[in-house]
């Protein structure tokens, strides 16, 4: 009789992977991290285990978006009280804050309950080449 493996916490080992931004298209880019995020590239996936690795995204103010989304794109945000609906496009979220850009396009592919939140928690997103993540020492991730 064959048994099913079931993934527990304790068998997981966790990865470290860097990823340079430069160039890449910023959805196709968002799709690949958010894939490594959930360990859907491990043999022990399982939708209900958080089996996914972290992932360092370098160079996030230099991503590439097709098209002309740079003024088309608009990202909202709500402050709860009347008149409080802000918006930004994509070319001025891109000047001030490089880095939401690329963890927005991440969060949205990731599920939308706890498990969601626990694997965002390993994106680590930084607008330059450099990171203070050196001690995990993480590995180049060359996506497709």
């Amino acid at each position: 009789m064959k048994k099913t493996y079931v993934t527990k916490n304790e068998d997981i080992q966790r990865e470290w992977y860097v990823v340079d931004a430069t160039g890449r298209t910023l959805g196709r880019l968002a799709a690949q991290v958010a894939h490594i995020l959930r360990g859907k590239h491990k043999p022990v996936y399982s939708p209900s285990v958080d089996a996914g690795d972290c992932v360092i995204v370098v160079n996030a103010e230099k991503i590439r978006v097709t098209g002309r989304k740079l003024d088309q794109k608009i990202y909202y945000r709500y402050s709860g009280y009347p008149g409080g609906l802000k918006e930004i496009t994509l070319r001025n979220l891109l000047q001030k804050h490089p880095t939401r850009v690329i963890e927005h396009a991440v969060r949205g592919m990731l599920p939308k309950n706890r498990l969601g939140r626990r694997m965002f928690r390993k994106l680590k997103v930084y607008a330059g080449p450099d990171h203070p993540h050196a001690a995990q020492q993480p590995k180049p991730l060359e996506l497709r």
